[in-house]
């Protein structure tokens, strides 16, 4: 198969529409986690139990990893869009139509790094903030 400009148009389109399944996805998850949460919440708040509230460290804590994942996984695609947008004519006959994130992963942050970036923490750490508020509250 040859790199042809029809293959690496289909190529892009196959990587643009994973792009877009996982900023999809991570939208999903903020929606879940405020969803979960605030459902833990009314049920501690009508039974005033502040160990019901802190059941929503969980769901909080396990949506972050999970959006910092979809995140990371996010950026290695677009570097592979990249790659393949600006690779030479030629030099994709090996790669063609490859969706291997591999060859990008040097140039994307790990997913420890992508968990504290301002990005996720600040949505994420401040529905921790609101379980832990929210538990205090409840307890005393």
């Amino acid at each position: 198969m040859q790199d042809t400009a029809e293959v690496r148009t289909t190529h892009l389109g196959l990587i643009q529409a994973v792009i877009a399944r996982m900023a999809q996805n991570s939208f999903l998850l903020k929606g879940w986690a405020v969803t979960l949460v605030a459902a833990l919440f009314a049920l501690a708040a009508a039974d005033t139990r502040e160990q019901i509230a802190l059941l929503g460290l969980l769901p909080a804590l396990v949506f972050w990893g999970l959006d910092a994942y979809y995140l990371r996984q996010e950026r290695l695609f677009c570097a592979l869009y990249d790659f393949v947008r600006s690779s030479p004519e030629g030099s994709l006959r090996d790669r063609v139509l490859s969706m291997d994130t591999r060859p990008c992963g040097g140039q994307v942050k790990s997913w420890f790094a992508t968990l504290v970036s301002p990005t996720v923490a600040f949505f994420h750490g401040a529905v921790v903030a609101a379980v832990a508020i929210t538990t205090v509250v409840l307890a005393a």
